[in-house]
Formats: C-alpha cells, structure tokens, sequence
C-alpha cells in the first residue's frame, strides 16, 4: 500500500481509533511515536505496541504555553496524525510549526459538523453546507474549514476524516435510546418493554473504530487523492432507532416490545444525562454517505453498523 516507510506522530493514539491504527501503521514498516497524556494502555493488546516509541504529554498545558506545535515538528515527522484536536487555536499551533517542511497533517473531524438533521433525510456529502450546533460540532467545523484553507493557501497539507459513533471492544456502543446506558441492552436480553423518543424514525450512525483507523491508513498512502479534503469515514448505512432495537431483540433471541412517547414525554423517564445525549443525538439524527471515501481513498468498511456493535457487546 505505501510507496516507502514513514515516521507517523499519533497525537492521542492510545484512544479509541489510535488501538487499531497504531499496530496498522507498524504491520507496515512506519516508524511510529504515539504522544498521550499518561502511560494508557490501549483498548486492545497488540505485539505492535512493543515497537512503538510512546511519549507523554499534556496536550491542553502544551497548547497553553504556545510549544505544543514545537514539541511535534521536533520529532521530525513524515506525518501526524491528530486525534485530540478540539480547538481552532490548537490546530493553528501545528499549520504553523509543521509548514516549514510541510508535513502531512490529518485531522479526526466529526459527522457532528452537519448539524441538525431531519430523520429520514438522505445521505449527506462532505460538500453539503456546514450548520453545525453546539460547542462541538461548532468547533470541529471551524477546525475543518481552518485546516482546508491553509492547505488551499499553500500552508499546509491537511486531511480531515469524519467519523460517526465509535465501536468496538472496550467501550460502551451508543444504544438503541439513543444514550450510553448499558442496561438498555439488558432490557432488551431480558425481553423487557422499551420505550423510545418520538416514533423512533431518527438515525444512527455508528462506524468501528478499525474501519476509522483503515481510512487514516489509506489517507495517508494516497496523499494525492486526500490533501485539502474531507471525508466521511462511517459504516455502509445507519440505523432507525426503532430498526435497531429491533435487531437487538433478535440477536437476543427476543420478540421486540417496543412503545414510543413524544420527546417531551420520554425525556423524563431517563436521567438529564441520558435525556441529553439521546436528543444530541437524534436532533444530528447523521446519514453520512461514504460514496467519496470509497471512490477516492479505497475506503472498504469491515462491518454493518449492527456487526459493529453486536462485536463490542460481546466484548
């Protein structure tokens, strides 16, 4: 896949998609540092990990004091990889101090950028017009289009990749409500009633954490097809609510048992913190097409939203 070995700087590479990225990337024959705050240790062991040099750092404190951009010029990268980047001011930290030789950069962006979404909408482009909401989706959106112009400029060479909900062994898989509560899986195992927002018609789009990490790969063997874009990286489709409460009931040998309140409704029959996410969620309610990535990058995901998510239960 890659003409020659690269040394890769991973910003946050221990996290979710850094786990299947990193040994990717060493599988290779790339030179690989992974900087993080702390020794942790990834969601999954891989003998690729004794290869990897590992750095630690305080990204926020870095980025404070103006060095952090410094620190990884400094380790004399072919490429990094930002996974932790959640501000305009500290991307422009490394469009700054990697342009002088200019390395490639690619971003972990968001399917958040898109904002607001009507459930049952079709699949979204990456030229679709950006109306994003809230502190996130808001920011990432401006990380995207700072990172766009300063390579339309000529004064970077940026990649940003879009990824939906995150799946895979170690973490909790975003749930049929629409929240992170673990015992809606329960219920659903059990055979118990579960009660859903409005008519259950929004969308999910959940995508695992090796799919993500094969994209960055194939970003950075193909600069010429990525530089100065964007790209959904999410499984082959979403899934309704209801559509998948009702793949679970059967994966768990159930009958489904489904009953729907109006929003305003259901949101007090969960805690404020579960209400909060699952109408995060729905109001994106994201349907990202994968049209660009697949035509442009080779981008081939693995797994269904559903096989994605079976697998991360099941760890």
């Amino acid at each position: 896949m890659f003409l020659y070995a690269m040394r890769v700087v991973v910003v946050g590479g221990t996290g979710h998609i850094g786990t299947f990225l990193v040994p990717r990337l060493v599988d290779a024959g790339h030179d690989v540092v992974v900087l993080s705050r702390g020794r942790r240790e990834p969601y999954v062991p891989h003998r690729a990990w004794s290869e990897v040099e590992q750095i630690d750092i305080d990204r926020e404190a870095e980025d404070e004091a103006g060095t952090f951009g410094a620190r990884v010029d400094a380790l004399h990268p072919d490429a990094v990889v930002d996974f932790i980047c959640f501000t305009p001011a500290s991307a422009q930290q490394l469009v700054d101090a990697l342009k002088p030789r200019q390395t490639l950069l690619l971003h972990c962006g968001t399917m958040w950028v898109h904002g607001k979404r009507d459930a049952g909408a079709e699949a979204v482009t990456e030229d679709a017009p950006r109306h994003p909401f809230g502190d996130y989706g808001t920011r990432k959106a401006a990380i995207e289009q700072q990172l766009l112009d300063a390579t339309r400029r000529g004064d970077a060479r940026a990649v940003v990749l879009h990824p939906g909900h995150l799946v895979g062994p170690g973490w909790n898989p975003l749930n049929p409500a629409g929240h992170f509560n673990p015992d809606v899986f329960t219920r659903i195992a059990r055979g118990d009633v579960l009660v859903l927002p409005n008519e259950g018609k929004e969308t999910v789009h959940h995508v695992h954490a090796d799919d993500v990490a094969q994209a960055f790969e194939l970003a950075l063997a193909s600069p010429d097809a990525a530089v100065g874009e964007s790209f959904h990286v999410v499984s082959p489709a979403p899934m309704r609510l209801r559509d998948y409460a009702e793949a679970m009931y059967a994966h768990f040998g159930q009958m489904p048992r489904l009953e729907f309140l109006p929003w305003e409704e259901w949101r007090h029959t969960v805690t404020e913190q579960e209400a909060a996410a699952t109408w995060d969620h729905i109001a994106h309610s994201p349907n990202g097409s994968i049209a660009k990535a697949r035509e442009r990058l080779g981008y081939a995901p693995r797994y269904s939203s559903l096989e994605a998510v079976i697998e991360s239960i099941e760890s």
